[in-house]
């Protein structure tokens, strides 16, 4: 049986034990052939690569690709180093040449700027910046909202206003009225009040899609997990899909719980009609449980508490947004209907009680639901053999954890002993578990898996700008690396019999690179650069 395509003299990474490395690549129908240039044929495409270094597409286990499409379309951005000047600068900028009551929306402020925003000065200042405008801008975990007086009014939040359930207002410490600062849940009270009157159109929901997954491509993701996705989002994947414009493997999250996005319907609803959005290479396999929020903010939930503070004194451990049976249910819910979960945990304790439920739902008999713990930055010694006991992958950004704005903020809240101790992934693989790689992407700036990669192995920053490494002990091999952003992420997405690795038989989604990674400098793993990218057997990124 010939190829349709054969690339010989390559130095080729498979990520596949029985055979590691090899020399050429053999694809037919978009699929890998063989790992050797004897089936030729008349009709077989033959690329000498010089060498260059090949290997298996990137999989990205926690993505916001829809948001991020979105953000880059239609929406004003800047990045977390920006100041308040700089910030309202932007905001000028963007609100010029808008309507009176068009929104400004955009994002991403930085979560060591929560006490300078936290003052009506600093919302006066953004309602002259918007010329009165309403305006919503997000913090750089996309979980806290910074909005203006007018968008404070549609929103119907006012002095009197109550703090909704998982949420928090933010209000003057000498008037009490509402600062603009809006914690978790209360943001979703602003972005109801955008949707009302600036809904997009299910073409521009297809556009933002088709945007994100050219710019994953740009970066060598071929296969990813949207985190959370709406109704929107699952119907503009199906879309491109069925018109044979969907060049990756997307597994997609369904809300069960929404405390930031606003998105209607979630829950039971949602989980009833996902299977209608299911498609050839869209995958609407989990639900997402949002257990707790974010360090910075004081809502990640810990077993010890936090630092203490003038609002919530010396015994604040933050909560988790379910009772623990509360949680077991889902779970049961979601494998009952042959869904797997992902389940959002920033703090040890939200860990520890995901650990407990899922060990409770593998009891009851579900051994196929797969079980990701999303994010777990922390992670108490006691619960990290835990994971490989009870299948549960860990799906790490080290992307927000390097030295950075938002390891910055959290040792504002924490002990220093506490706050170093961040993502144990040396630790995790060492007693078996599953790591799966993610960008979180928006809410890090780019979906270079290469710059994540470059953390897992140095603990530092890639870009150089903030000092220090971050609890090197838990430094992790290169192969490590590039298998937790290939094959581990896969298989915990349930993707590991299509993508992954180039296994014969598996899906030929592979990268050609500007450079062998073995042979670079750790320190520069982050400037790999991917210079081809392909699909199914099909180019979807560079060349010519």
């Amino acid at each position: 049986m010939p190829a349709d395509l054969v690339l010989t003299n390559a130095t080729v990474c498979t990520m596949d034990d029985a055979t590691p490395w090899a020399c050429s690549l053999a694809v037919r129908d978009g699929k890998v052939l063989a790992l050797d240039d004897t089936a030729r044929g008349p009709g077989t495409e033959v690329r000498d690569l010089g060498g260059a270094f090949v290997m298996p597409g990137f999989v990205d286990v926690h993505n916001h690709h829809a948001l991020a499409g979105r953000a880059e379309l239609f929406e004003l951005t800047f990045g977390a180093d920006k100041g308040l000047a700089a910030i309202l600068d932007a905001v000028s900028a963007g609100a010029r040449g808008l309507g009176a009551d068009e929104w400004v929306i955009g994002g991403a402020w930085a979560s060591t700027l929560v006490s300078t925003l936290s003052q009506e000065s600093a919302r006066h200042a953004l309602d002259e910046a918007a010329g009165g405008r309403p305006v919503s801008l997000s913090d750089d975990s996309r979980h806290n909202r910074w909005a203006s007086t007018r968008a404070l009014e549609l929103a119907g939040i006012t002095a009197s206003t109550a703090d909704p359930d998982g949420g928090v207002i933010g209000r003057d410490p000498v008037t009490g009225a509402p600062t603009g600062i809006l914690l978790e849940a209360a943001g979703a009270l602003v972005e109801r009040a955008v949707r009302k009157t600036r809904a997009l159109t299910g073409e521009q929901h297809r556009q933002a899609s088709r945007r994100a997954i050219e710019t994953l491509h740009s970066f060598g993701v071929t296969a990813f997990q949207d985190a959370g996705v709406s109704l929107d989002i699952l119907e503009a994947l199906k879309a491109l899909d069925d018109a044979g414009e969907l060049d990756a493997w997307v597994v997609s999250s369904l809300l069960v719980n929404d405390p930031i996005f606003g998105f209607d319907p979630i829950g039971r609803p949602l989980l009833e009609i996902g299977e209608r959005y299911r498609s050839e290479h869209h995958r609407p396999d989990f639900v997402k449980i949002f257990l707790d929020g974010v360090p910075p903010t004081r809502t990640a939930a810990f077993l010890e508490p936090y630092l203490p503070d003038d609002v919530h004194g010396a015994c604040f451990h933050g909560a988790t947004t379910m009772p623990g049976a509360e949680l077991e249910g889902w779970l049961r819910t979601a494998a009952s209907a042959g869904l797997s979960a992902k389940v959002h945990c920033t703090g040890d304790a939200s860990v520890r009680a995901t650990l407990d439920a899922v060990e409770k739902i593998r009891a009851e008999g579900f051994a196929d639901a797969r079980f990701q713990v999303a994010h777990g930055q922390f992670v108490h010694p006691d619960d990290l053999p835990r994971f490989a006991a009870l299948g549960v992958a860990a799906d790490i950004s080290p992307f927000l954890w390097v030295p950075g704005v938002i390891p910055s903020a959290i040792a504002d809240v924490l002990p220093a002993d506490r706050a170093t101790r961040m993502q144990p992934n040396r630790a995790l693989l060492d007693s078996g578990a599953l790591v799966a790689g993610g960008s979180d992407w928006p809410v890090s700036e780019s979906p270079n898996a290469w710059e994540g990669i470059e953390g897992l192995v140095t603990r530092r920053d890639p870009t150089g700008a903030h000092p220090g490494a971050l609890w090197p002990e838990q430094a992790i091999t290169l192969a490590e690396a590039i298998e937790v952003f290939t094959l581990g992420s896969a298989r915990a997405t349930g993707l590991g019999d299509v993508t992954g690795s180039l296994t014969r038989g598996k899906s030929a989604d592979f990268l050609v690179l500007d450079r062998d990674p073995f042979r670079a400098a750790p320190t520069e793993l982050a400037t790999t650069t991917v210079t081809e990218t392909w699909f199914a057997g099909r180019r979807v990124f560079g060349g010519s």
